[in-house]
């Protein structure tokens, strides 16, 4: 599909050594690179695999160059009774910011969400990037401020997981 002159489409196991180029240019924007562990080995098996849990879309310029990625899986609303898309991750190259490129990969998104019924198109930014929550509100998004999100994560996770009931 083409946005504001930037093809995007669903990538497929032959995109995965661009995919995890965008996780670590995105981990490096946010100073997180230390936290990530993905290899192109655990993308294959949990985007590509027998049970995909996520989907991404590349967006290319008009030669042909990888300018943007969104990472997004199904999550489920139990008020709306309606699946809604959950945007994971969304990033554009810092040399490819301010032409569009961002916006055109939310509307792709906002498209799907629309195709599959989807009662809800969220995500979540870091308190941090000023630019980024200005550009979401610009497309009308509203902040949750009334929700914290919550997180356990490796041993926390793992204690929780071996707790007695």
């Amino acid at each position: 599909m083409l946005i504001n002159n930037l093809t995007i489409r669903s990538a497929t196991h032959n995109d995965v050594p661009v995919i995890l180029d965008f996780i670590k240019a995105l981990a490096e924007y946010e100073k997180l690179s230390h936290e990530v562990v993905a290899t192109e080995e655990s993308l294959l098996t949990t985007l590509f695999g027998t049970k995909p849990v996520a989907e991404v879309v590349i967006g290319y310029t008009e030669n042909g160059v990888p300018a943007g990625f969104a990472l997004f899986f199904h999550n489920y609303s139990t008020f709306l009774a309606k699946p809604g898309i959950y945007l994971e991750d969304l990033f554009v190259k810092p040399e490819f910011r301010g032409k569009g490129y961002g916006k055109s990969l939310l509307i792709y998104l906002a498209r799907l969400a629309e195709e599959r019924h989807c009662g809800r198109l969220e995500w979540s930014v870091l308190d941090w990037n000023t630019p980024a929550i200005e550009f979401y509100k610009s497309l009308g998004a509203k902040p949750m401020d009334e929700w914290t999100m919550f997180r356990v994560t490796g041993k926390t996770l793992t204690e929780l997981a071996n707790a007695s009931m």
